[in-house]
């Protein structure tokens, strides 16, 4: 039996997108709110996010190769473009908001939350942290489109 390449890509997107909510809803709030400072909560979940971010560029690459690679699976311009954009997506935010991120750290010798309100790093780290958030937003919408796409295609093959 011959599995269908659109259930190997409802499959791969499914499977990130829930590791991306799960982080982002569950995990890193759990952290910040269990763990005895912000600062263990954030390298924990700054040795967790790129994670996310590379295995995001992997799926969307795969699911992407899956579609090209089928004979029987008609192409969808959009799917195609919601993969192109979760890879991108993850890709800013792992590559240049992410090193952003910790060099801003990296000039803070003590906890960020311990820098006055108005300090610059705080508040560059503060923009980065909500840029950083909204990157990684857009791969998980990308990758519900995709994966809406995907079953719609599925249950409607003409």
């Amino acid at each position: 039996m011959r599995i269908s390449p659109l259930v190997v890509q409802i499959t791969i997107l499914a499977l990130w997108l829930g590791a991306a909510v799960f982080f982002a809803a569950a995990l890193a709030p759990a952290l910040f709110a269990v763990l005895p400072s912000r600062s263990l909560a954030g390298a924990v979940v700054g040795r967790v996010l790129p994670v996310i971010l590379y295995s995001g560029m992997l799926i969307g690459l795969a699911a992407g190769l899956v579609t090209m690679l089928a004979d029987d699976v008609p192409r969808s311009r959009g799917r195609d473009a919601a993969e192109v954009v979760m890879i991108a997506a993850c890709a800013v935010a792992a590559f240049i908001v992410g090193p952003r991120i910790e060099r801003v750290r990296a000039s803070i010798t003590g906890a960020i939350e311990n820098l006055p309100i108005d300090d610059a790093r705080r508040l560059a780290f503060g923009r980065l942290h909500g840029i950083s958030v909204a990157w990684l937003g857009l791969a998980m919408l990308a990758a519900a489109w995709a994966l809406v796409t995907c079953v719609r295609q599925l249950s409607n093959p003409h």
